[in-house]
């Protein structure tokens, strides 16, 4: 079986890499729309900043008996939330972009909403909506990027798989702590399971 040969020459690829020196990062193999991968990256730092916020108060107004806990969980995924903003936020700089941190519009471009919840069960209910919103369209933009641009791909990958494993604490929390917050009793029944 023959080898596939290297598809462009090396003197080809330093050639251009001494043409276009103010690009930085971006070559000429970069095939994904930069700016469309901006405005969804600046999107997904805004939802990241969003879920700091909101994850943040949970923390620190978390009561009752199971606060302690909870309120550790809270902590952890702000932490998380805030380490993806600043992957982001360094990605769309690589890519000659400007993150916005801007606190005007920041709920109008986040794909998340910042609900405080009034006890500790709305607070995880909140939480988990706003992660499983983050896994779908993270999963949109990771469709969309596709293999024009493979770094932010994988790094969006990353992140989704933070997001999912940060919505399946919160829903084991909320099956822990049952619909009013008390111990929840154990179910006879499985949940279900997806075809």
């Amino acid at each position: 079986m023959a080898s596939k040969p290297f598809l462009t020459d090396i003197e080809t690829i330093r050639k251009r890499a001494r043409e276009h020196i103010d690009k930085g990062a971006i070559t000429e193999g970069y095939a994904a729309d930069r700016q469309t991968v901006i405005k969804l990256l600046n999107e997904a730092l805004a939802t990241e900043i969003v879920c700091v916020l909101r994850y943040k108060f949970h923390y620190y107004m978390a009561k009752g008996i199971h606060a302690k806990s909870v309120a550790a969980e809270f902590l952890e995924h702000a932490t998380e939330e805030q380490q993806h903003a600043d992957q982001i936020a360094q990605r769309i700089t690589q890519l000659d972009g400007v993150p916005d941190f801007s606190p005007e519009g920041l709920l109008s471009r986040s794909h998340a909403d910042y609900v405080e919840g009034d006890d500790i069960v709305d607070m995880i209910k909140e939480d988990l909506v706003a992660e499983r919103i983050a896994i779908d369209s993270y999963r949109e933009i990771i469709n969309y990027i596709g293999a024009g641009d493979p770094t932010t791909r994988r790094m969006m990958e990353e992140i989704l798989a933070m997001e999912e494993e940060h919505a399946e604490d919160l829903a084991t929390l909320l099956d822990n702590l049952g619909k009013k917050g008390e111990p929840a009793k154990q179910r006879s029944e499985k949940r279900p399971t997806k075809h």
